[in-house]
Order: C-alpha cells, then sequence, then structure tokens
C-alpha cells in the first residue's frame, strides 16, 4: 500500500503551524486511540498512520526534508511500504503522549478520565541517531540502487539481549511505581485534588530494577559493535539529499527504542555526462568537415550509448535533445532528458596539402560567416529550453 500525504493524514496544509499540527495529531489519536477502539485494526492502523505523520511534521528537519522530497526524504531508503509508524513501534508512538498529552505517557484516557495506564507509562529511552555518506554514480542515481553498509554503532548487547541484567531473576518490578515507570500525586489547591504524573524516581522510568547487572555491557544493555545494513536507495536522489532509516540508528539502553540512521546521498561526477537538475548534458565536439556535410555518431548516455544524426550545414552551439535519457523524479514516472551540445572542432596544425584546400575554399562563397540577426549564445539557448 503507498503512503497517503502526511499532511492529508492530519487534515491540515502545508502552512500550518506547529501547534496546528499538534492540536490535528492530538484530535485524531484520541478518535482512533486502542482503548476506544479495542479489536478495530482499521483504527489501529488510522492511529498509527496518524503517529507517523505526526513524528515527521513535528521535526523541523525531518518536515523540511519530507517538504521537498516527500516520503523518501524521511523514509525512502528502507525500502518500505504501507503503514506501521515508519517503524515506530506501540511503545515509541505511545512515548509521544508525554508531549502531546502531559503526563509520563500511556493512554490520554488516563489524564482524562482517571484510569489505568494501558501501556504502563514507562519511559522509553530511545537512541541516538547516526549520520554516514553514501556515494552514488550517475547511473546508480538515475535506476536506483541497493548498497549494503558497514556501520560502526552501538548494538544491543547479545548476552543480555539488552536488558542489562545478568539473567531473567536479576530483573523485577519496581516496588515504588509497581512497574507503570511514573508515579502519580494527589496535590490539594484551592480548587480541589489535583492529580499528577511524575516519572518514578526509583527506576528512572523503565519500571523494573536490576539487582545484577551484565558483565558484558556492565547493565548498559548496548555495546559497541558492527551491523551491515541494507539501503535501498530510490532513482532520482541528488547530491546533498538526505534519506532516512527508521530505528537503524544506536540501539539505546535498556531495551529502548533505536535511532535513525540519516544517509547523506554524495554525487561522483561522471566522465563525460553533466547532470542539470533532471536532465544531463553532453558536449559532442563535431569536426568542421562532418558539421558541413552530416553524419551519423554515437554518444553516450546514462543508460549505454545512442546513435544521433548529425543535419548538414549544423551549427556550433546547436542543442539537440534525446528525450527521457536523463534523470528520473523520485517517486514519479517523469524522467529528464539528454541534452547534446554540438561544439565546432578547428584543427590547430595543418599539412601544407590541407592548408592549399582551405585557401581554395576560403574563397566560395558558401564559406564566408553568415550570421543571423538573432543568433543567441549558447547559455540563451539553454535558459530558454530549460524554462
Amino acid at each position: 500500500m503507498s503512503k497517503r500525504d502526511f499532511y492529508d493524514v492530519l487534515g491540515v496544509t502545508k502552512s500550518a503551524s506547529a501547534e496546528e499540527i499538534k492540536k490535528a495529531y492530538r484530535k485524531m489519536a484520541i478518535k482512533y486511540h486502542p482503548d476506544k477502539n479495542p479489536g478495530d485494526k482499521a483504527a489501529e492502523d488510522n492511529f498509527k498512520e496518524a503517529a507517523e505523520a505526526y513524528e515527521v511534521l513535528s521535526n523541523t528537519e525531518k518536515k523540511q526534508r519530507y517538504d521537498h522530497y516527500g516520503h523518501a526524504g524521511v523514509g525512502g531508503a528502507s525500502g518500505g511500504g504501507g503503514y506501521g509508524g515508519g517503524g515506530m513501534n506501540m511503545e515509541d508512538i505511545f512515548s509521544q503522549f508525554g508531549d502531546i498529552f502531559g503526563g509520563g505517557g500511556g493512554s490520554p484516557f488516563d489524564s482524562f478520565f482517571g484510569g489505568q495506564q494501558s501501556r504502563g507509562g514507562r519511559r522509553v529511552a530511545k537512541g541516538s541517531n547516526l549520520r554516514i555518506k553514501v556515494k552514488l554514480t550517475l547511473e546508480e542515481i538515475a535506476n536506483g540502487t541497493e548498497k549494503k553498509i558497514k556501520v560502526n554503532k552501538q548494538i544491543s548487547c547479545k548476552t543480555c539481549d539488552g536488558t542489562g541484567a545478568k539473567d531473567r531473576s536479576s530483573v523485577s518490578t519496581c516496588n515504588t511505581c509497581g512497574g507503570s515507570g511514573a508515579v502519580r500525586r494527589v496535590t490539594n489547591t484551592i480548587l480541589g485534588q489535583m492529580q499528577t504524573t511524575a516519572t518514578c524516581p526509583t527506576c528512572n522510568g523503565s519500571g523494573q530494577q536490576i539487582t545484577a547487572k551484565c558483565t558484558s555491557c556492565h547493565g548498559d544493555g548496548v555495546i559497541r559493535g558492527e551491523e551491515t545494513i541494507t539501503i535501498n536507495i530510490p532513482a532520482g536522489v541528488s547530491d546533498g539529499m538526505q534519506l532516512s532509516m527508521s530505528g537503524k540508528g544506536n540501539a539505546a539502553p535498556n531495551g529502548g527504542i533505536p535511532g535513525d540512521l540519516i544517509i547523506l546521498i554524495e554525487e561522483i561526477a561522471h566522465e563525460t555526462l553533466k547532470r542539470e537538475g533532471n536532465n544531463v548534458v553532453y558536449d559532442l565536439h563535431v569536426s568542421i568537415i562532418d558539421a558541413a556535410l552530416g553524419y551519423s555518431v554515437e554518444v553516450p548516455t546514462i543508460d549505454g550509448k545512442a546513435k544521433i544524426k548529425i543535419e548538414p550545414g549544423t551549427q556550433s552551439g546547436k542543442l539537440l535533445r534525446l528525450k527521457g535519457k536523463g534523470i528520473p523524479e523520485v517517486n514519479s514516472y517523469h524522467r529528464g532528458d539528454e541534452i547534446i551540445h554540438v561544439n565546432i572542432w578547428t584543427p590547430k596544425a595543418l599539412s601544407s596539402e590541407e592548408r592549399s584546400m582551405l585557401e581554395k575554399l576560403r574563397e566560395s562563397p558558401n564559406f564566408k560567416p553568415q550570421p543571423g540577426k538573432n543568433d543567441k549564445s549558447f547559455f540563451e539557448k539553454m535558459k530558454e529550453y530549460f524554462e
């Protein structure tokens, strides 16, 4: 299933303020919350979809990438489709509620109606994001590619499965908060009793206590290691573009939520083709004789070689076009063109016989320059073409 536009998901426009985006998400989260729609798979999917949209649109950097590149800029590298919170699990989604609804997380209905926290209210740590550079050839950019990259990062400790405990018996429920990760306090005010929720000071929001730490990670649940990550890069990316893979960054302590992997695209210059947006430009050098008589010639393209015809009398600066031989747009069927810039090549060294032949031709009216009144420079022609 292809993803819907994040602005449509939340029912806001691109010019919506951060507060309007937050308000729209709050409305959607309440409407489709699992506690309000038990067993309703469609409601759960809508709930996750709204969480993914908010996770991107509430983050300035991710929002800018999304506005410029669409879904490819914030999750296209993962190669995944459909919904599901962009790799977010339900714990990750519910961790947003501390900001949206106030309190220590969990269901918004707890703070509204005084019910039990359906997710325990535990504070879940999140790993830091990682940034890497990926160099791509023009051919890889044009066709899309798959890269397997070895990344040195924080990974979950295999000895303790990321729990940080020596064994299962070393983990127990926090006695202070009963495993919820949060404690509730009731304060008497002039308006009556007010209930507030705060992070449990004993377990620091994890809901668990460890009596004996893992000897490999010393209780952190993470160690330094290497992971091979497969990155699916869509066709049409450009130099400086950033892609994001959710959950592929540094692992979080004590089994928390991994950070994201940010991939910075670096374009390797092509030997003969120059990129101009989604078009590519090739400088073709033609002898004065071939330009005068006309001939067929092979030119390089991203996909191989193509044969073109140089018409008799072709002038220097002529622009030819190979339609659809350029770079595709990200997440689009549209593809740019290849522009061939014809340059008339003049020999620098001549034999006496060649010089004699050219001296005779010099007097011919056909070899006298005949510039037109409306001749335009190469740059003017290029500007007109791209406009």
